[in-house]
Formats: C-alpha cells, structure tokens, sequence
C-alpha cells in the first residue's frame, strides 16, 4: 500500500484525498482549517496537525494549494523546516495546484538536489470533477518520474497525460485557464444577448450545446448561470490569479494574448466588485451590468 501525505484539503484537494483513500491508499492529510482534516478522516483517511506530521513515512506526497508562495512555503520553508528537506530520497512530490511555471521548474529543481522527485501536476474540472474522479491531469517532469506516480494520478483523474518537462503541466494549465475564462466570458454575454431578445435561453443552450458551440464550460457552467446559482466551483479569486499567470508568462514569452488580457481585465473588475468568492460564471453578473440589464 502507498501511503500518501496530502497538503490541502479544500474544495478540490478534499474529495481528491477522499478518492484516494476509496483506491486503497492510505492518505494522511493536513488543512490550515481543522474541519476540512476532519472530513478527511470520516471518510477513512488519517489526520495530521501539521504538514510535516502528514508526510512523515510518506511514498507520495500531493500538495493542493491556492498559490504559488503557499507551495513555495510548504515545500521550500525557509532550509530545512521545508517539506522537501524532510522527505527520503526516492519520494515523490505532486504538486497539483496552479502555480507559475517558473516556481514549478525551481521546485523541480529543489527536489532532485536531495533524490526526490517532484511533478507539476495541475488539474482541470472543478469541483465535480474532484468529487467524480474525472479530473485531467496535466503533468510536467521526468518521465520516470510520471509513470511511477501513475496509479496515483489515476485514482483522482480520468485523462492524464505526461506533458513534457518541469514546468510544462502548468504552462498547460495556464492554457487551459485562458480557454476557460475566455470561453465563460462569451457565454455570459451569449446568455445576456438570448435574454435580451426574449429567447427561452435554457432550451437556447441544449440546441447551442449540440452544435459547434458546445463546450464542456457550456454544459457545466451555463446551468447554474441561467438559475443564477454561483455557489463556488471555482472561485472568481482564483481564476483571477490564474489570468495573471497567463498574462505574465504570455509576456515574458513575448506572446499577444488581446483577447485573454481582455478577459483578464473584466475578472479583475468583477472582483474589485466584491465578487472574489462566487463562481467564475458570475462573470454573468458583470455582462448584466454593462448592458444595463442587472437585477439588483
């Protein structure tokens, strides 16, 4: 049995962890907020009071954090105190949050100056797709690396692919990103323009969602905007913080991305607008807005 430190048991890293425990592995896991350890153990995992207690003994350890410094800290600290500087030589490291691409190679970095290897791991599928267990996995770093870690990844994701070296899982997920909220963002101003013109626009998405313009944001977003339900799958805060990846490394590699700093914009203005805890598809909201058609 692989036993397995987990790092960050929000909305996404919890039902991963639970997942994990479902294929047989033994998971221990850590949170900041106790409750979320706790879920962990009702559902048969082992709690930690601190991420050094969670990898203790560890084969694998997965973190999923919100940002780049909360990886760094965990993983690097400040020398030795570092989750890195803990681990026997021949652990794995996977890290599945969304991280700058330059982080992820200096942690790759890190690891393999003490035998441990270490993948970029980010994922795509919001919340339901950590609950299902049909996350895609987009993962950078050795390829040895990779394939031992694979029945892990397989336990939380459904398409998994090993997508080059250090760092290329989360240039791939910054793609992902761009895609993602470029697309959310035209279909909240498709669902404006339906409305706008007196269109049933439930039965509007079935027929779009069956053309050219379905997409997997249409099928899973456009539901929950239409019964303006924007409980968080994925908060505005974080996909905010994932456009500023893209833009950052768009720019450092000299590429134009007019429609993603666009896109980038109007997520940072709808969180300046107090709506960093929604769901991205709130996006909806904003388009209301403009066009002078908000409800409240």
């Amino acid at each position: 049995m692989t036993a397995i430190g987990f790092i960050g048991l929000g909305v996404m890293g919890g039902p991963m962890a639970a997942n994990l425990v479902k294929a047989g592995f033994e998971v221990t896991g850590y949170n900041r907020s106790p409750e979320k350890t706790q879920r962990l153990v009702a559902a048969g995992g082992r709690g930690a009071a601190s991420a050094a207690e969670a990898v203790e003994g560890a084969d694998v350890v997965i973190t999923m954090l919100p940002d780049s410094p909360d990886v760094e800290s965990v993983l690097l600290g400040s020398g030795d105190d570092g989750v890195i500087a803990r681990l026997a030589a021949g652990t794995t490291v996977v890290d599945m949050s969304t991280i700058r691409p330059d982080v992820a190679r200096s942690l790759a970095a890190a690891g393999a100056q003490r035998g441990v290897g270490v993948l970029d791991a980010p994922v795509s599928g919001g919340e339901q797709g950590a609950i299902d267990a049909t996350l895609s996995v987009m993962a950078g770093g050795d390829a040895a690396t990779f394939e031992a870690a694979r029945p892990v990844l397989d336990a939380v994701g459904k398409t998994i692919v090993h997508v080059g070296p250090a760092g290329a899982g989360q240039t791939v997920k910054a793609a992902n990103q761009l895609i993602v909220g470029g697309t959310l963002q035209l279909v909240a101003e498709a669902l404006v323009f339906l409305d706008a013109h007196g269109v049933d626009r439930a039965r509007a998405v079935e027929v779009l969602a069956g053309g050219l313009a379905g997409s997997a944001v249409l099928d899973r977003k456009a539901p929950a905007m239409l019964a303006a339900n924007f409980r968080p799958g994925f908060r505005v805060d974080l996909h905010h913080k994932d456009l500023g990846i893209v833009t950052a490394a768009a720019r450092e590699a000299g590429v134009a991305i007019p429609v993603g700093a666009l896109v980038a914009t109007l997520m940072g203005s709808l969180r300046a607008q107090g709506h960093g805890d929604h769901d991205h598809g709130a996006l909806l909201l904003q388009v209301e807005r403009l066009s002078g058609r908000a409800s409240a």
